[in-house]
């Protein structure tokens, strides 16, 4: 986690702040609507002692409209205040998603390291809302102190005895709530962890069923899901446990309490210290407590399930980023030289290499984990363990991430589309217009792909291209690449699927296309790497060979080995 950044406190302090003037607003109406609840009963009381007892039949009727009022005022601050309430939970909920999303987009990554986006998706989701949540029923548990605060205060006045029993006992019981919502906030905790987990995997499942089915791996890939779910059921059915004996040894609690204040009233107006009235107001008190101790026990479970996801939040927006946020932008306008010295990093071990501006390089990696190491280096998804990038005789790290990237586009070969028109994804990589993506659209030969689909290049695309073929995702996804114009280009693999008449093609358009700006073609593709300047191989995480493809090819058994084989 990053040094000073928030915690599961700090996230649930900052939501509820965020949100105070509808937490205090809703708290002082809750509290009205108890004081009114509370009042209930020592008006009956009053009714019974001045009305009943004396047979005064204008005494009743005025009490009686104490109670109408009473009971209007009480359900009015209850509507409203319930409904600032969720505007209020509703609201930081929000926040907290725009802040999770801000963080996980942010250009320096490091918010998705070792979570499936599922996992994301349900802490911006699940979680944001259950912290959300506290700042909902926050109001109730103001207004529940203040309604225990007053009734303590109305036993007062009838008995002093009795007063002092609800004032010393209340601090008890909300200590023990507290030391009882423990386990609960850990399952919970684990709950949502297990169900994140969960949504991971089947969103992974999901997206890759297409590929499982090609290889015959629905099977495995349904147990590991049906073992993960099973988990994540045997965490909320712990969680629900925990949360049932909270709450019931709650119950229980408040139960022996209050029924303990009826006992003290009944033996006191047994006694003579208290009139019927009294011992009717003292009765009705003590039931009437059951509704702010029950609010409690909801709301201290509540918390405990906020904290528990406050702190999911926390990991995500407390997490380091990959890389370091540089301040200088570019030069412009941008050459396109980069030089690479002692490049370390996963699988590179020390790579040296200058590539001129203006060139295009093709580099095969005999690994294709060094070739996944050099394409997150180069698009500073990662800094190097050691050594140096620099772009026009500038490191990338002393450079903004989001200028690095306008300048050097990595474009994966597993790049996803998005759901939306052709054209839409093709002109998603930059600012240009419909007339701009021609060029692009005819060197990636998706104009092609365009004009087999019913309606062009505005035809309607399914969410990760799902309705197209591979080869067409491919083509696509190579336009929305070009499309961009990047000063420096970085390519991997973008031809894999399509056939060698139409990847013949793409090298030759791209190479025309791409003239004077500087062009990196991570493959093995015979058909592009004819098209570089030079070709330059990576072996052991360094570079073992450098020259001509027809060289290379001529020369070199390990070479044709990878591209020729």
């Amino acid at each position: 986690m990053l040094d000073g950044g928030p915690t599961g406190g700090d996230v649930l302090r900052r939501a509820i702040a965020g949100q105070r003037r509808h937490v205090a607003g809703a708290s002082l109406l809750g509290t009205a609507h108890q004081a009114c609840e509370a009042m209930v009963p020592v008006v009956i009381g009053l009714v019974i002692d001045q009305a009943v007892a004396t047979g005064s039949s204008g005494a009743l009727l005025r009490w009686l409209l104490v109670l109408a009022g009473l009971f209007l005022v009480l359900s009015s601050c209850y509507r409203v205040g319930a409904r600032m309430g969720e505007r209020a939970g509703e609201q930081a909920a929000h926040r907290l998603r725009r802040d999770l999303g801000a963080r996980v987009l942010d250009p320096r990554g490091g918010a998705d390291k070792d979570r499936l986006p599922g996992v994301l998706a349900t802490i911006a989701t699940s979680d944001a809302k259950r912290v959300g949540g506290v700042a909902t029923v926050l109001p109730y548990g103001v207004a529940a102190l203040a309604g225990l605060a007053i009734s303590a205060v109305a036993l007062l006045r009838i008995s002093v005895p009795l007063g002092l029993l609800v004032l010393l006992g209340i601090p008890p019981l909300l200590w023990l709530g507290h030391r009882i919502s423990r386990p609960l906030e850990r399952r919970s905790g684990a709950e949502q962890e297990h169900a994140a987990q969960a949504s991971g995997i089947a969103t992974d499942l999901v997206a890759g069923l297409r590929v499982l089915k090609g290889f015959g791996a629905e099977t495995a890939a349904v147990a590991r899901y049906r073992r993960t779910s099973q988990d994540s059921l045997a965490a909320a059915l712990r969680a629900a446990g925990s949360r049932a004996w909270h709450d019931g040894a709650i119950l229980a609690l408040t139960g022996i309490f209050i029924a303990l204040i009826g006992l003290v009233g009944a033996h006191l107006a047994m006694s003579g210290d208290i009139s019927v009235g009294d011992l009717v107001a003292a009765v009705g008190l003590a039931q009437f407590l059951l509704g702010p101790f029950q609010l409690l026990t909801y709301v201290n479970g509540e918390f405990a399930q906020g904290r528990a996801s406050a702190d999911r939040i926390a990991s995500v927006l407390a997490a380091p980023p990959a890389v370091p946020a540089g301040a200088a932008a570019p030069a412009e306008p941008v050459a396109g030289a980069l030089r690479l010295r002692g490049v370390r990093h996963g699988a590179l071990r020390g790579v040296d290499l200058d590539i001129r501006p203006g060139s295009v390089v093709g580099v095969v990696a005999k690994d294709p984990a060094t070739a996944a190491d050099l394409l997150v280096c180069l698009g500073r998804e990662a800094t190097p363990d050691e050594g140096s990038i620099e772009l026009d005789g500038v490191g990338l790290a002393e450079l903004d991430p989001v200028g690095t990237r306008r300048a050097i586009l990595v474009a994966h070969h597993d790049a996803d589309l998005f759901e939306g028109t052709l054209l839409d994804n093709v002109l998603a990589g930059g600012d240009g217009d419909a007339a701009s993506a021609g060029p692009a659209l005819a060197a990636a030969t998706a104009d092609e792909v365009a004009r087999t689909l019913p309606g062009g290049v505005d035809t309607l695309i399914d969410e990760r291209g799902r309705s197209l073929s591979g080869g067409q995702r491919q083509r696509v996804a190579l336009a929305r690449a070009l499309a961009a114009d990047p000063p420096v280009l970085v390519v991997h693999d973008p031809t894999t699927a399509v056939d060698t008449v139409t990847e013949s093609r793409i090298a030759a358009r791209l190479r025309e296309l791409r003239d004077g700006r500087t062009t990196i073609l991570v493959t093995t593709s015979p058909a592009l790497l004819a098209t570089a300047d030079r070709v330059v191989v990576l072996d052991g995480g360094t570079v073992t060979a450098d020259g001509p493809h027809a060289e290379l090819a001529a020369g070199d058994a390990a070479y044709r080995s990878v591209v020729l084989a």
